[in-house]
């Protein structure tokens, strides 16, 4: 999809950090936009934003675990914009601990989130872009936490992996269709994934401070915070984020590394990999001539 000037693009957790960053770099590559955010206060600011340069943009407060608000939003979409050309599967959250501390309102939180709104997503608005014919791109969140595991990170790790997964597996089904897919992986963005538990439901509630926790959950109190921060003062900027975005639909990228330099991370998994394979070739050659 090269050509995105009037198109329409449709953001998940658009109202901050990665996503509001794609919608902006949307917005400057002349696209119509739907931020679409459980935050109302974030959406309001959004608009706000947006309002004197009266780029054409629709502000929707959906929850992408709920499948009936995920419909009428697109819905919505279409009434006041048209077809829907990209999807950003982009909400997401939080949560880190050793896994003995990990309890079910964890996995049931992040999983619904993480995974579960991206199937959503997928779910709702594909059968439309292929029902319309026009070409589209969908890019799909996840993290070099969906190549990469990592202590403390069970929950959120499961929740990428399975999203890289799902990526991969698409792009393949859907670009004899026109359709092309990418997935997001970042390393450390200058976003609000920390304080994600702000939007934690109620009836999920952590037993345990997990939100507070990642990449951080072997620290505590004032160590946590001064960890948390200088982590976000290295961040990437999430508008560079943005613009990667804009360029791998354009070029038809498969994957979205925003920081090259944590390959060395995924290559070191690779052998290890590698390794195995042959530790157990040998092994099945000495089964069959012992």
């Amino acid at each position: 999809m090269q050509e995105l000037a009037g198109k329409v693009a449709f953001v998940t957790g658009g109202a901050s950090g990665l996503g509001l960053a794609m919608v902006r770099a949307f917005a400057a590559a002349g696209m119509k936009v739907v931020v679409a955010d459980v935050e109302q206060a974030a959406l309001d600011a959004v608009i706000a934003e947006f309002a004197p340069s009266n780029a054409d943009l629709l502000a929707v407060r959906v929850d992408v675990t709920d499948r009936a608000a995920m419909a009428a939003a697109a819905d919505q979409a279409e009434a006041a914009f048209g077809r829907v050309h990209v999807l950003c599967n982009n909400a997401g959250v939080g949560v880190g601990g050793s896994i003995e501390t990990m309890s079910y309102a964890d996995w049931d939180w992040v999983l619904k989130v993480n995974l579960d709104g991206v199937v959503n997503g997928v779910q709702t608005f594909l059968p439309r872009m292929l029902a319309h014919g026009e070409g589209g791109h969908i890019v799909n969140t996840a993290s070099m936490a969906g190549h990469v595991g990592a202590p403390g990170l069970s929950v959120y790790n499961t929740s990428k992996f399975a999203v890289v997964g799902l990526s991969e597996s698409m792009r393949q089904d859907l670009a004899p269709r026109g359709i092309g897919v990418s997935v997001l992986c970042p390393g450390v963005v200058r976003t609000n994934i920390f304080s994600s538990g702000r939007n934690r439901p109620a009836t999920l509630a952590a037993e345990t401070d997990t939100a507070g926790a990642v990449l951080a959950h072997d620290v505590e109190g004032a160590d946590r915070t001064a960890r948390i921060q200088s982590l976000l003062d290295g961040g990437l900027d999430p508008a560079l984020v943005g613009e990667m975005v804009v360029h791998a639909i354009q070029t038809d990228e498969c994957y979205i590394f925003t920081h090259p330099e944590l390959g060395a991370a995924s290559a070191a998994r690779a052998t290890q990999i590698a390794d195995a394979y042959t530790r157990w070739t040998s092994w099945r050659e000495q089964q069959s001539t012992g």
